[in-house]
């Protein structure tokens, strides 16, 4: 029998995704498009939702009328208005830029919500801004609706935006995020939806040249939130930093999804996600996703996700992925963990004097404490951390109640 002849691939250097880099990442394999029907209904049994509890959110499956319910203002973060020549809100037309211009969307969800509604609100900012912006996005009611929203920062802006979530919605979001060359921007998501509401956002992510990115998600509220985010960089030397933090409780479903791309050499990214979990069928889901393209030399990266159960009965999904396809790195990493609540530390504390729910205070607060001080706005994180602390002190609530109603 004559031997075959083994052919072994060559990469062409004109085209990295030729061979042996022929496929695309296998985290975004999606299509990309403006199109709903180019992309198939969400199953299960596909990657992407595998995790995510589609009967909950099935309405977000198909366009729909929007009820218009959602509002959005912006003030300073001390409640003063903002100064006009720094920081603009305008409203415009659904794609016209810039809209629509970092990437297309990604999954069917993000296709519906850019299809349901025909504007789009632009906040803008630029200069060296003096306080953090707060934009405040409140619902006002249980009816579907959809907002999709522009952050958009001009060339050298340093400054911090925070967005707030809060009141009663079923809300499909959008955001694009846009930030320029040498610029050093901080945004903040924080999610406090009143109990019923269901929050499916999806972000897309544009870091310039240059500049840094500061990245924060926290998600405390909600009977449903699911957030993608997909994020590229504009050019090289520059720098992404993703935060996350969850709480989920009894019954709550709280999924976060990153996606960091590599495009360009000498940047760097790190994604750290931190979640604790109390309660009967309580639920988290993390997955992180990086990309490393063969025209990304000297690239860093690297993402963790740890989560504290508290209690019984949570379940906590982690999974981490990183695709690398170029050899010359300076590193790149990832890794994931779940935990049960520590009985020896909390015995520890309370040989020392320290009453039970103190203790568990004090571990729940110390586990979250290096994420929220890099969030870097005083008021935000001293507002985080009494949230939690009520979180807390109404699981320890709920626990009592169990024990009376079991006696």
């Amino acid at each position: 029998m004559a031997e075959q002849e083994v052919n072994i691939p060559v990469a062409d250097p004109n085209d990295p995704y030729a061979m042996p880099a022929a496929m695309p990442s296998s985290a975004d394999n999606e299509p990309r498009s403006f199109d709903v029907d180019d992309f198939k209904m969400p199953t299960r049994k596909q990657e992407d939702w595998r995790y995510t509890p589609l009967d909950r959110i099935e309405e977000f499956f198909n366009i729909f009328t929007p009820s218009g319910e959602t509002k959005v203002t912006v003030s300073n973060i001390d409640g003063t208005p903002v100064d006009g020549t720094q920081v603009t809100k305008s409203v415009i037309d659904r794609g016209a830029a810039p809209s629509g211009t970092v990437m297309k969307p990604n999954d069917r969800v993000s296709a519906v919500e850019w299809n349901t509604g025909d504007k789009t609100v632009v906040v803008s900012v630029s200069g060296e801004l003096e306080q953090p912006v707060l934009v405040d996005i409140e619902g006002h009611g249980a009816d579907l609706d959809s907002l999709h929203l522009v952050l958009q920062a001009a060339d050298r802006t340093h400054g911090d935006i925070v967005v707030r979530h809060q009141g009663l919605a079923r809300l499909a979001e959008g955001v694009e995020i846009i930030t320029g060359k040498d610029s050093h921007i901080s945004t903040t998501f924080v999610q406090e939806w009143d109990k019923g509401s269901k929050h499916v956002g999806n972000q897309r992510i544009h870091v310039g040249e240059g500049g840094s990115l500061r990245h924060a998600m926290v998600t405390l509220g909600g009977d449903v939130v699911r957030i993608r985010m997909d994020q590229d960089f504009g050019g090289p030397q520059s720098d992404l930093n993703m935060l996350g933090i969850y709480f989920a409780e009894a019954g709550q479903h709280l999924e976060h999804r990153t996606m960091v791309v590599h495009n360009y050499a000498e940047c760097k990214s790190r994604v750290v996600y931190k979640g604790a979990l109390d309660g009967k069928d309580a639920h988290s889901t993390w997955v992180g996703n990086a990309l490393i393209k063969p025209q990304a030399p000297n690239t860093d990266s690297y993402e963790l996700n740890r989560n504290l159960v508290l209690t019984p009965g949570p379940v906590a999904d982690s999974e981490p992925n990183l695709e690398i396809e170029n050899g010359n790195i300076i590193g790149a990493g990832h890794a994931s963990s779940v935990g049960h609540f520590d009985d020896e530390e909390l015995f520890y504390l309370q040989s020392r004097g320290i009453t039970e729910s103190e203790a568990r205070k004090l571990v729940v607060r110390g586990f979250f404490a290096d994420l929220i001080e890099q969030i870097g706005v005083p008021s935000i994180a001293e507002h985080l951390m009494n949230v939690i602390d009520r979180r807390l002190a109404r699981g320890e609530s709920a626990d009592m109640q169990a024990v009376l109603e079991d006696k």
